[in-house]
């Protein structure tokens, strides 16, 4: 079962069984008709001899059973029956009567009686009545087992015959007797036996010989081009989609091996976009979840601020009205001369603290008022210059060295020039404080055609903003600064009110740092956009200038 099994699921060993069982019926069916009609031809060979020797008994014997010389015709046909091909030969009446026989005990005998005798030996007997004239042969097995073929010849009573001096026969009587002459089959059977076996051989030595060609061929032409196929494609299922198969041939297969190379080819490119796709799509989606991340975050602060300001506004107003009176009478109280030293110097901390809290009011105030800027078509580099006029003070006291890295003609956009001032003031004086031991402060400002921004960049070696803190900068009230600066500590408003002024311009405000190395402010500001129309073809002008 197992030898079958494995013979079944091979193509070369189904092919190999079946085209020789197609090959096995078609020659054992040609080999029993070519041997069926050999051996017809060979016992009509026979019959044709044995009638042949009937009729030269006939002719020779004709003169003699003229003459009536009985004697001599007996031993012309005993002379006959020694030939080796000769088995048997009797002479009977058309009553069945044997008159002679090579065989002694059958003289005298009816035809009766000897087939009796056959039958009992279950051989086949010969009445001659049963038979016509043309159904003069027959074939049977004598008692030794070998096949006779008989041949009955009929004695017709002829002119020269009834007219004879030894004629006993009426005239009218057609048929004088029969002559039966019997030949042995053994020879045509060595024969066919012989031809059998040669055909057997021969049909042997040609299925082999014809399995094994068409077997070879079947190998080198479908078989190993089919398995390569099969390595293929299971190359191309474990997607090893680079692998080829060699075109041998043009025929058919050679057709399918094309095809098959074509198809790993546009799979493997297949492949390799939609690998680029997915590449493509998770950068995308991950810059899309960076933005979508980055937009609600400036959602949640502008509401925040929003709200914030709101609030910040209200305390603002109400405290500035109590602090302006605690201000004004602390600076009478300061300036009365019936006042000791003692008095005067607590007078005067009164009066520089509640200038400190007016300062803070006032942040306050700025920080709600962020959402209604005055806009006017000015230059972000004369704005740049005015900033850096107020803070070259601290620069200098910081030991900062300021590097300009902008053009003096810059394309003029619509801004509102004092909060964009407030917004550089807060990134240049956070840069300064960020250095204090001295560093470099380098401002860039550069347009943008292609996304139509105008950026300002504002770079130091400072310390830089931790990542803890990164994400908090922007917060209000968030400070990192815990020394004063000059009697004010930071109030965390600055980066709260310089994003939201950015943000009111339709800009943005990004940063990139490395804690230790520096910080990098970026401030991204809009040349088209929030431009009044009318301002159109100047602002051409100046950039085909720019």
């Amino acid at each position: 079962m197992t030898i079958y099994k494995v013979l079944g699921q091979s193509l070369i060993s189904k092919f190999i069984f079946r085209t020789g069982v197609v090959l096995l019926v078609s020659i054992s069916l040609f080999a029993f008709f070519n041997i069926s009609t050999l051996k017809e031809l060979f016992l009509l060979d026979a019959k044709g001899d044995i009638e042949t020797v009937s009729e030269i008994i006939l002719h020779t014997t004709h003169f003699q059973m003229l003459e009536d010389n009985r004697t001599r015709v007996y031993q012309m046909m005993e002379e006959v029956s020694s030939h080796e091909k000769v088995d048997r030969i009797r002479l009977f009446s058309t009553a069945g009567k044997v008159h002679f026989s090579t065989f002694e005990d059958e003289i005298g005998k009816g035809i009766k009686e000897i087939d009796a005798a056959y039958e009992e030996n279950k051989t086949a007997g010969f009445i001659p009545e049963f038979h016509s004239p043309d159904d003069s042969s027959r074939i049977y097995t004598n008692l030794k087992g070998d096949e006779i073929l008989s041949v009955t010849t009929a004695i017709y009573n002829k002119p020269d015959c009834f007219t004879a001096a030894c004629h006993i026969h009426p005239r009218d009587e057609v048929i004088l007797g029969f002559l039966e002459v019997q030949g042995s089959l053994a020879k045509i059977g060595i024969q066919a036996g012989a031809y059998r076996n040669s055909i057997a051989v021969f049909g042997a030595t040609l299925l082999f010989l014809v399995i094994f060609f068409l077997s070879w061929m079947t190998q080198s032409m479908v078989i190993q081009p089919v398995h390569n196929l099969l390595i293929h494609a299971r190359k191309v299922s474990n997607m090893e989609l680079d692998s080829r198969i060699e075109q041998k041939s043009n025929d058919e297969i050679g057709e399918l091996s094309a095809a098959f190379n074509d198809m790993t080819f546009k799979l493997k490119r297949s492949s390799d976009e939609y690998h680029e796709l997915n590449e493509t799509l998770e950068a995308k989606v991950l810059e899309r979840t960076k933005q979508i991340a980055q937009v609600s975050d400036q959602l949640v602060r502008s509401e925040k601020l929003a709200s914030l300001g709101q609030l910040v506004a209200g305390i603002a107003h109400e405290i500035n009205n109590p602090l302006s009176g605690i201000l004004m009478f602390a600076n009478l109280f300061a300036d009365d001369q019936r006042l000791d030293e003692i008095q005067r110097d607590d007078a005067l901390t009164i009066v520089h603290e509640s200038k400190r809290c007016a300062d803070i009011v006032k942040r306050l105030l700025d920080f709600s008022r962020t959402s209604i800027p005055d806009k006017q078509l000015r230059s972000l580099a004369d704005i740049m210059e005015t900033t850096l006029a107020l803070v070259e003070h601290h620069a200098l006291v910081n030991n900062v060295e300021i590097i300009r890295n902008y053009p003096e003609r810059l394309p003029e956009i619509d801004v509102d020039p004092t909060q964009i001032e407030q917004v550089f003031i807060n990134l240049l004086v956070n840069a300064c404080h960020a250095m204090p031991t001295g560093g470099r402060l380098v401002i860039s400002i550069l347009a943008d055609q292609a996304r139509g921004l105008l950026v300002t960049k504002i770079e130091d070696n400072g310390h830089g903003i931790s990542d803890e803190n990164l994400g908090r900068i922007f917060d209000p009230f968030f400070t990192t600064k815990n020394q004063e600066l000059n009697g004010v500590a930071g109030t965390g408003l600055g980066l709260s009110v310089s994003y939201g002024i950015i943000e009111n311009h339709g800009g943005k405000i990004l940063v990139d740092t490395v804690f230790g190395r520096g910080t990098i402010f970026t401030v991204e500001l809009p040349i088209m956009s929030f431009r009044r129309p009318a301002d159109e073809a100047i602002m051409i002008e100046k950039l085909v200038i720019a």
